[in-house]
């Protein structure tokens, strides 16, 4: 069987996607990735085949356009009142840039299912356009359809220029967020596997340390020098070593980092979670889940987009605290440490993710969707 998988071109909704793609690989049925921009390189390290529907993709150029066109929104956006308007219209957009490509590449391979994110409904139409089944991949707490629902309410034109007044309902729904966490979702409940990419850690880091690491992590698509500018201002006053992620230039030039605080540029978050006490860090859905998935305790920054509804779901769970970056202090970052409260709900969480079914567990019921097979066809038909 083939089975086409739809993210919008960033690693933050791509890599999600990952583990399922693989079992589903691994299980014999031919899988391809359709996105693009920074996702491409590192997919494709992983041996999926991958195919780009959105040359020469650049986040910051689409979202900062689409904000300049709504300056109501982008200010609603920016001061966290704006619910999550801002991001779909951002993703409305670039699902309208991708939409034709994803429907060319589908339309030469021919899959008999399509998985897509819910912040790609590219793939729900390419779908309903070829008349397969399609299935919403959740990619973290948010809710799924409703983001979806959200991002397809401002994509009119692809979806009249295809034929679809709306689009039928999907075959079915995978939801990774743990119950405790958002409280009971519909669909097929699927472990949360976490994947950050390809690669080893310092040797450092791999390392016992004295002291209690934290992690402090931007989004992959946004500077987040208030978040890093925070923690160094407080970190030489807290009992713990702060290891920062891929932090912005200014930051680093500014002046001399406290003892207590070290820089490193790409690594694989999942294994370095797996090496430190806490994370601080953008809201962003694989942050949040990897970190709960690591029974990690974190502080989780009210941003732009869904990171204000995912912060919220872990401070209201107890596994984390969240704040504005200006309300980072030296009690805070203490208290992300030290209480047992937190740590105790982020095992917890841990424990949940742990007991639900894991990808491969899911394969057979989707290939059921389908209900039938396909004679394999060699990939070069399509260039990846």
């Amino acid at each position: 069987m083939r089975v086409l998988f739809v993210s919008a071109p960033l690693l933050g909704h791509t890599f999600p996607l990952v583990p399922l793609a693989t079992a589903m690989r691994d299980a014999g049925h031919e899988v391809m990735i359709a996105t693009g921009g920074d996702a491409l390189a590192p997919l494709r390290a992983t041996g999926l085949a991958v195919h780009d529907v959105a040359a020469g993709f650049q986040f910051r150029t689409v979202s900062g356009r689409t904000m300049r066109a709504h300056p109501i929104v982008a200010w609603a956006e920016l001061t966290g009142k704006g619910g999550n308007r801002g991001g779909a219209l951002i993703f409305a957009a670039i699902n309208e840039m991708i939409v034709d490509n994803v429907v060319a590449v589908a339309q030469r391979w021919m899959p008999d299912l399509v998985l897509y994110e819910p912040y790609a409904p590219a793939g729900a139409i390419t779908a309903a356009h070829l008349g397969v089944p399609a299935v919403m991949h959740g990619i973290g707490p948010f809710d799924g359809p409703q983001q979806t629902r959200a991002v397809c309410a401002r994509m009119t034109t692809a979806l009249t220029g295809l034929g679809h007044d709306g689009l039928p309902p999907d075959a079915a729904t995978l939801t990774v967020a743990p119950p405790s966490l958002v409280g009971p979702r519909p669909g097929w409940p699927m472990r949360y596997v976490p994947y950050s990419g390809d690669g080893n850690l310092p040797d450092w880091l791999t390392l016992p340390a004295d002291r209690p690491r934290v992690l402090v992590s931007r989004s992959t698509a946004a500077p987040g020098g208030n978040l890093m500018r925070a923690v160094v201002a407080a970190a030489s006053e807290v009992d713990a070593q702060f290891i920062l992620v891929r932090p912005g230039r200014r930051l680093t030039r500014a002046g001399r980092l406290p003892a207590n605080v070290r820089t490193v540029d790409w690594i694989p978050l999942t294994a370095a979670m797996a090496a430190s006490a806490a994370i601080v860090h953008h809201g962003g859905s694989g942050s949040v889940l990897g970190a709960l998935a690591a029974g990690l305790p974190q502080l989780v920054i009210f941003g732009v987009g869904d990171s204000t509804y995912n912060a919220a779901f872990v401070h209201e769970r107890g596994a984390g605290l969240a704040m504005r970056p200006r309300q980072i202090t030296v009690e805070s970052l203490t208290r992300l440490l030290s209480d047992p409260a937190i740590a105790a709900a982020a095992r917890e969480v841990r424990d949940e993710i742990a007991a639900m079914p894991p990808p491969a567990q899911l394969v057979e019921r989707l290939v059921a969707l389908a209900g039938r097979t396909r004679t394999p066809i060699n990939h070069t038909e399509v260039s990846t």
